[in-house]
């Protein structure tokens, strides 16, 4: 298990000066950078065998966002290697060790140069040591299931520098801040679920395509060929 300490700052908030949806989902993935740093297995040694960890899906589940100037601790421990994949839980707590946001991930191991995931090897498993039990939470399915009509055309979206992270690619969190502009102004999203298909590079367009549910809403984000990056399904 690894912990990242913070308070929330002001570059992380949203327009209700809590902390941003975005925000969560970098605190989150930076716990998790962080944890591989700390082992020895983080991006310098990745980037020397040419790999990198790339997320399958998200789930997050908001009891709470945490306000300006908050103290939080941001745990994550991985609770599974299977295959291709590893399993990662995530908390963020405030400081009376009440917990604000719960989360779900699933991610794997990418060859930069095949351009295909690869097996997880015991090299790299080893310095996370034994696994932790999963996070107790209701375990939502990884794929995100799309109306087969219905969608209707929500906008369109150029990806710009700011957009893109170490692998060449949109940071996993902009998809879901790509969908939110999909949702109205007063939408409280609750839950998030996010499953990645194929990665958005700079200068993609990428069309917003939405569907309202009895919970929420559902987003999907394609290029300008029709393939979609990412689909992701916000609760209210």
């Amino acid at each position: 298990m690894y912990q990242l300490r913070s308070r929330v700052r002001y570059s992380e908030t949203d327009t209700d000066a809590k902390l941003s949806l975005i925000g969560i989902m970098n605190y989150m993935q930076d716990c998790s950078t962080m944890q591989s740093e700390d082992l020895g297995v983080g991006l310098g040694y990745l980037g020397e065998k040419k790999e990198a960890w790339l997320l399958s899906s998200w789930q997050i589940v908001i009891a709470r966002r945490p306000a300006l100037g908050e103290e939080i601790t941001v745990e994550t421990w991985p609770y599974a290697f299977k295959g291709i994949y590893a399993l990662r839980n995530f908390v963020i707590f405030d400081k009376n060790g009440e917990a604000a946001a719960k989360a779900n991930s699933c991610w794997f191991l990418f060859d930069r140069e095949a351009g295909r995931p690869v097996r997880l090897t015991k090299e790299l498993i080893a310095p996370y040591g034994a696994m932790h039990e999963p996070l107790s939470m209701e375990y939502a399915p990884r794929k995100i299931a799309l109306p087969h009509t219905g969608m209707e055309e929500a906008g369109k979206i150029r990806v710009m520098k700011h957009q893109i992270d170490t692998n060449h690619h949109v940071n996993n969190a902009q998809y879901v801040d790509m969908a939110r502009e999909a949702l109205p102004e007063e939408a409280k999203i609750q839950r998030i679920r996010a499953e990645y298909k194929k990665a958005a590079v700079l200068g993609d367009e990428v069309t917003i395509k939405r569907t309202e549910t009895e919970t929420g809403y559902v987003i999907s984000l394609s290029g300008a060929d029709g393939s979609v990056f990412a689909n992701v399904e916000l609760e209210v």
